[in-house]
């Protein structure tokens, strides 16, 4: 008799990102995300890094070999319904994924999560990624999912007030043909702003109150996941944004407790 289980199929979405040695951000919550909003998660490594929530100790990349191996492998294999990209550390690195991507007949939904500024002010992408990121990633992207620091850094300028971030998402997604997210967290607020620009100009803004005595660390990494898990699914991006800003607003709502300190909850 054929089992329950041989009968279930759920999409797959790959991230491709570093490793967060505490596990709360980068690939570990990646998959954790993908799991929790019911998709296959599969991952390609980038780097290892020694952090915290309030430190990176230490980096190491991947060789680029490994680097391409695990992608192909996970690309001919199983065939993910979406792609998300986190840090890539160095130019090497972004130039292969870059040249994975570009080797595709036919691309699945790409989110960009452009890992270029932590929460700490750890820079956490080389200066030398910067160019390739910007000229030839960020134009294969459905969606690019920068805090305001990291958009500041793309469109270069300041952007601070509510006119002044709209704006810069409008020229950010017709400068890439892409949806731009610019995440609010970065704000001095009580009032979290996320915007999404659209490539055909239109807006949506997402507000809501700022959560207190928590440690957002791994946020930006997990709603990006969860955008991408709902893409996978077959979700518009207004859709999937949304579904994702829910997903992070209760995982942050119903926290862990780790040594007497609050993080998000994966699985809330």
């Amino acid at each position: 008799m054929e089992s329950k289980a041989a009968s279930q199929s759920i999409p797959v979405a790959m991230t491709i990102a570093g490793s967060d040695s505490g596990g709360q951000a980068g690939i570990q919550a990646d998959l954790k995300t993908f799991a929790a909003n019911q998709v296959h998660g599969i991952s390609a490594l980038t780097c290892l890094t020694a952090q915290s929530p309030s430190t990176v100790a230490d980096a190491r990349s991947v060789s680029t070999e490994s680097l391409k191996a695990q992608i192909k492998i996970g690309l001919d294999s199983y065939r993910p319904s979406a792609i998300k990209t986190g840090m890539l550390f160095d130019g090497d690195r972004a130039k292969v994924v870059v040249d994975c991507l570009n080797e595709l007949e036919s691309r699945p939904p790409i989110v960009v999560d452009p890992v270029m500024i932590a929460s700490s002010g750890s820079v956490l992408l080389e200066p030398e990624a910067l160019e390739i990121v910007q000229s030839q990633l960020l134009p294969l992207a459905t969606l690019i999912t920068p805090n305001l620091d990291e958009a500041e850094t793309l469109g270069q300028r300041a952007a601070r007030t509510r006119s002044e971030i709209e704006c810069l998402a409008k020229d950010m997604a017709q400068a890439y043909d892409a949806a731009i997210l610019i995440k609010g967290g970065h704000l001095d607020s009580d009032e979290l702003i996320d915007t999404l620009a659209l490539p055909n100009m239109e807006i949506a803004v997402h507000t809501q109150t700022r959560i207190r005595n928590i440690d957002t660390h791994g946020s930006g990494c997990t709603l990006s996941a969860a955008i991408a898990a709902w893409l996978a699914k077959g979700f518009t991006i207004e859709s999937s944004v949304k579904k994702a800003l829910d997903y992070l607003r209760a995982a942050m709502e119903s926290p862990i407790s780790i040594e007497g300190n609050f993080f998000i909850n994966h699985f809330p």
